[in-house]
């Protein structure tokens, strides 16, 4: 999807496009009857607005597969906390909306026929020509040739352009599965997507909109279901009548009993994000550059985010008379997006890894939370994640730090960087307002001090003080230490 429209986007903007695929564009404008596409999407506003600048919205909406959903409610099964959202308190039509996979593909594979490109199907690359090279050269299995000025690998998680370019990544395996499939419930499903977190994984029904011999029905559901892999496992060997009363207990029966359930896939979850996403020549998009916990279904609306960005940096490099595969240029992308994908994927680890504890207090402090998220609408507008080297110790070690530039001016409380760890990532805040006047450039290459040293050597940053009233407002670190453990 993500790489599809990527090439809808550079040829409507007029770059010279060669589109390889491995497998086969597939313009299908209808499907044989009852068939569902178990994956599915949370299509954002941001994806929307993208899609209907490339054309491609009103074709999906020609295809009656569009399910928009106008609330979100999310409750933890530990206890009596939830918290809600609607489309009215944010003063819009709807929140986003669900739809299967088939239906956006198909879209934009439809529109890519009426372009003019070049198109490479069922070819396998198996070698990319060095970042030394004046231009980058894709070598298919078949001893064929393509060059280029730039190279995009949108190939997914497992992308071979960024395996055979050396970017490495940082990556992790959850200890959940998710088992996904469409089920059938007995009262509809009020365009809502709900979410329950349990002591061992989340469970989500997606409203879906399905087209049956009668009309259009709202009693169908998608289902993601993260659970531990022998527990998603034995879930999809059961019976279909005992699949669906088990769903129907774990889901508290809030859309009545589950009556009906098509075919169970399981699939493995697997965090996973590029240190670079930039080479000279070649750069990252979607999935090949980020993958994330499927909790809030963001992944695909990240990568669309990520076309948009990239698109707009080369629209500008070209106007500036630039080479389009200058790491200079391709730099300004990354630094708009790699900032944002951490800080999605520090939400979601945060979200999964709080939401996955039995432990009774943090039980409390999810239901105490909810409770506050509930009262304090601004707060379900913006949300944010600082990090603290007490935190830092529970998650893992950390392996990137992002600093601001020196010069720049933080207020206190304004976020300056990113730091992420093993097992999650996250913003930085400034404790005091002032400018910044040095940072520890020893980070950018040796990251793991922080680890050893977080008060000497791998010192952040140093700020001249706008306020020096402000230190008398500060713990130091002994005192912030006692103040954790207790």
């Amino acid at each position: 999807m993500v790489g599809a429209s990527l090439a809808c986007a550079l040829v409507d903007a007029g770059f010279k496009v060669a589109l390889i695929e491995s497998g086969q564009l597939s313009p299908k404008t209808q499907w044989p009857q009852g068939y569902v596409d178990a994956r599915v999407s949370a299509l954002s506003l941001a994806s929307e607005n993208l899609l209907k600048h490339l054309g491609i919205w009103s074709d999906i909406e020609a295809l009656s597969r569009l399910q928009p959903y106008e609330a979100m409610r999310v409750w933890d099964a530990c206890g009596t906390g939830q918290v809600s959202f609607t489309a009215q308190e944010q003063h819009l039509p709807y929140l986003g909306h669900i739809v299967e996979n088939c239906t956006i593909t198909s879209s934009l594979h439809q529109a890519l026929a009426n372009k003019k490109y070049q198109l490479f199907q069922q070819s396998t690359i198996v070698d990319v020509s060095p970042e030394e090279d004046a231009v980058r050269t894709v070598t298919f299995a078949d001893a064929t040739k393509v060059s280029a000025t730039l190279v995009v690998g949108a190939d997914g998680g497992n992308s071979k352009i960024r395996q055979l370019a050396g970017l490495p990544t940082r990556e992790w395996d959850y200890p959940h599965h998710a088992l996904i499939t469409r089920v059938r419930v007995e009262h509809a499903h009020l365009n809502t997507a709900w979410q329950r977190f349990t002591e061992d994984g989340i469970l989500a029904f997606l409203p879906l909109k399905t087209v049956v011999e009668e009309g259009v029905e709202a009693h169908y559901c998608s289902i993601v279901w993260s659970r531990p892999k022998d527990a998603a496992q034995a879930m999809q060997a059961l019976s279909d009548s005992d699949f669906c009363h088990q769903l129907t207990q774990a889901f508290e029966a809030r859309l009545g009993t589950v009556s009906a359930c098509d075919e169970r896939y399981v699939i493995p979850l697997r965090q996973r994000h590029a240190k670079r996403y930039i080479q000279k020549g070649l750069v990252l998009v979607g999935d090949a550059a980020h993958t994330i916990h499927p909790l809030a279904g963001q992944g695909v609306n990240l990568g669309f985010l990520d076309v948009a960005a990239l698109v707009d940096t080369l629209i500008v490099a070209r106007e500036k008379n630039e080479n389009i595969g200058d790491l200079s240029v391709l730099a300004n992308y990354q630094s708009q997006r790699r900032s944002d994908n951490l800080r999605m994927m520090a939400l979601m680890e945060s979200f999964s890894r709080l939401f996955a504890n039995p432990h009774p207090m943090l039980s409390l402090l999810r239901n105490t939370g909810m409770a506050w998220v509930q009262k304090l609408s601004p707060i379900k507008k913006h949300l944010a994640i600082g990090v603290t080297d007490f935190a830092q110790e529970q998650l893992g070690d950390v392996v990137f730090v992002e600093l601001p530039e020196v010069g720049t001016q933080l207020s206190t409380e304004e976020e300056f960087g990113v730091i992420e760890s093993v097992k999650a990532a996250s913003d930085l805040y400034a404790p005091v307002s002032g400018e910044v006047v040095e940072i520890n450039e020893q980070l950018e290459d040796d990251p793991e001090l922080v680890n050893s040293d977080p008060y000497g050597d791998a010192w952040l940053l140093k700020i001249k003080l706008s306020d020096t009233d402000e230190l008398n407002h500060l713990l130091d670190a002994d005192a912030y230490s006692v103040l954790c453990e207790e």
